[in-house]
């Protein structure tokens, strides 16, 4: 009898044990919720300030997938630098030690040396014309590049115009560039900066203000959204409006992750992303303008380039595009045809 009682308890355990193996795999991934999305959840950092008009239109990307799939795929969003910094971003995404990331086509640059594009002097004069290009045969080149190294671009996220703050002189040549240290975002506008007179100095973001504040430089590039948010007006005098660059953030996806995606998801992230990026484009010019007009009020004194004076400006740049085709190799040479 007690053998006959155990093995009915032996035989109760493992039938307990079966069904819950069977309700572990049917919570497992793979279940579908009531919207017909497959449960995920994907890990979302960036480094721009949370009012920056790009990362308002990231997170909105984030709350509206959740939205649209019934709350099935979750986008955690680090920002601001909590999860990684900007100069980590690119090989944790290529990876998989986070899902998604939002980084600068400046640092994409050094993997997709073509990414540089965006960098090379006056290539892009206009919202509208940056805008064409991206949705046409020039970011579809972009994106297969960037498949290729591992990482596929949801969105191209306009930024804005770079221009220039210093607290020397105003810069309203190239020859006023001469003898300057000016902070630099990367190599191809180092080079152009050093084909105005001055000499670069590559620093992160968060370094400029005590970097002017020192003057250990004597100016710095960056987009005017940026220059009010870290307070340019306190610790330089001169704005120079010439938006010699048009600065792209890239949000990009493992593509390993991305292909166990099912298709139904992978669509609502794509369509979702076109959005985004359509709205985002919409801000860059707005934003563009009122920070400007910001800086202007506090006090900084603003120089526009003349539209008749830009091809001097360009010439005197050339030594910049030269290093872009040279880094750049025969896609790069595809795009300079593209945008020349």
């Amino acid at each position: 009898m007690k053998t006959k009682g155990l093995m009915m308890l032996m035989l109760i355990i493992c039938l307990a044990m079966t069904a819950c193996g069977k309700e572990s795999s049917s919570n497992s991934a793979g279940e579908e919720n009531s919207a017909g999305y497959e449960k995920a959840t994907i890990r979302l950092a960036y480094n721009l300030p949370q009012d920056h008009h790009v990362a308002k239109g990231v997170e909105q990307f984030a709350k509206d997938v959740m939205e649209k799939s019934g709350g099935a795929i979750e986008i955690q969003v680090f920002p601001a630098g909590q999860l990684l910094s900007d100069k980590d971003m690119n090989q944790s995404i290529l990876t998989g030690g986070v899902e998604m990331g939002v980084n600068s086509s400046t640092l994409w640059a050094s993997t997709v040396p073509a990414m540089g594009i965006f960098d090379v002097p006056y290539v892009f004069t206009t919202y509208e014309e940056a805008g064409k290009a991206l949705n046409g045969e020039l970011g579809n080149k972009l994106r297969d590049a960037m498949e290729e190294k591992g990482a596929k671009v949801l969105m191209f996220a306009d930024y804005g115009f770079a221009q220039f703050a210093n607290n020397k002189r105003p810069l309203e040549s190239p020859e006023d560039f001469n003898g300057l240290k000016i902070r630099s975002i990367g190599d191809i506008p180092s080079e152009m900066i050093k084909a105005y007179g001055a000499s670069p100095v590559f620093m992160g973001g968060g370094e400029v203000y005590m970097a002017l504040q020192r003057h250990t430089v004597d100016g710095a590039t960056s987009g005017t959204t940026a220059m009010v948010q870290r307070k340019y007006d306190e610790v330089t005098k001169y704005l120079t409006i010439n938006n010699y660059a048009y600065l792209q953030f890239l949000l990009a996806v493992n593509n390993d992750f991305w292909n166990r995606l099912p298709e139904k998801s992978q669509t609502l992230l794509m369509e979702t992303a076109k959005d985004t990026e359509e709205w985002i484009r919409s801000q860059a010019e707005i934003e563009d303008s009122e920070t400007a007009k910001q800086l202007a009020d506090k006090g900084m004194e603003v120089y526009v380039v003349p539209e008749e004076d830009i091809p001097l400006w360009k010439e005197a740049a050339r030594p910049a595009w030269n290093a872009f085709a040279e880094n750049a190799g025969d896609l790069g040479e595809e795009l300079l045809e593209m945008v020349d």
